[in-house]
């Protein structure tokens, strides 16, 4: 009977480490995947001993990986888990490793913006900021130890708290516990997807649908308004009653999609790119066909 094969500390302090660099060769077509191959090259050394099974790990890791960069290392965890057992044999074959990174990538990039972005940064930032203002050097030194601290420490944690669930994870593989993760990971990573569309797509439609003139009163007439901060507070008062910034009511195309339904281009749109993506077309012919088009509709005064 064969020894098992297990990943040693210094192996997970070494894929701990590298993933630091998750950014270092950030592309557009699969943005992560190359930082993601480099954490993971401790662990396929250590797991796998032929030229062709480690060729074969580095190749179904180069798929699209992109998520916050500090939320990584606990799908980091589950997958060095995963490839953990599927070096000793159990049946976890390439879809149910890229399903589970997909699954848990999105969720969790949710996470890591609030999180650190705009928690804990700005206090820490707030903070050496403040005691460096009275000339007290420990500021930016608070700020560059706490930080890396803070973001190591929890890199480190969550890291071991995804291998050690993902090794719970494989011990039922026959039960179906994984495909139903698997599952519910990318059930849930959809609707957090679904739910950005909205916030990270914008389109605005630019031809003038009509345009009327106000009658006198429904304006504010910035010719009379008294000089000085006293015109600024008129102007603001007006302002709030509800009265127009100019004589002219101008309505646009976007003006009336979004009083129908609010966000539906960037929601075709994104729909649109998801069929291309499952069409096999390229990202970054995706990408181009999408700065070509907005540079073009923007000439036309379309958008």
């Amino acid at each position: 009977m064969e020894q098992e094969i297990r990943l040693t500390k210094r192996d997970r302090i070494a894929i701990w480490w590298r993933s630091t660099f998750l950014q270092g060769s950030w592309n557009y077509e699969r943005m992560q995947n190359g930082g993601w191959v480099y954490s993971m090259i401790p662990a396929i050394k250590r797991l796998y001993t032929t030229k062709e099974d480690r060729s074969a790990a580095l190749q179904r890791h180069l798929e699209f990986f992109n998520t916050h960069p500090y939320v990584a290392s606990p799908i980091l965890g589950v997958t060095l888990a995963l490839e953990e057992e599927r070096a000793n044999g159990a049946p976890v074959d390439d879809v149910a490793i890229q399903g589970v990174k997909v699954g848990m990538m999105g969720p969790l990039a949710g996470v890591g913006d609030p999180l650190f972005w705009f928690t804990v940064k700005p206090i820490l930032g707030a903070l050496a900021a403040s005691l460096a203002m009275t000339g007290n050097p420990l500021g930016p030194i608070i700020y560059f130890v706490f930080w890396n601290l803070i973001r190591m420490g929890t890199m480190w944690y969550t890291q071991e708290l995804g291998y050690k669930a993902g090794s719970k994870i494989t011990e039922d593989l026959s039960g179906g516990l994984l495909q139903d993760i698997t599952k519910g990971a990318s059930i849930l990573g959809m609707f957090i997807l679904g739910a950005l569309v909205n916030r990270w797509v914008s389109i605005t439609f630019t031809p003038i649908v009509s345009s009327v003139k106000l009658s006198e009163g429904a304006y504010i007439d910035w010719a009379n308004l008294p000089a000085g901060a006293e015109g600024i507070k008129t102007a603001l008062e007006q302002m709030a009653a509800g009265l127009s910034l100019s004589e002219t009511e101008i309505t646009t195309l976007q003006d009336n999609l979004d009083m129908l339904i609010p966000g539906l281009a960037p929601l075709l749109l994104t729909l649109f790119c998801m069929w291309l993506l499952n069409k096999k077309v390229n990202p970054i012919v995706i990408i181009l066909g999408l700065f070509v088009a907005g540079v073009v509709f923007h000439v036309l005064g379309i958008m």
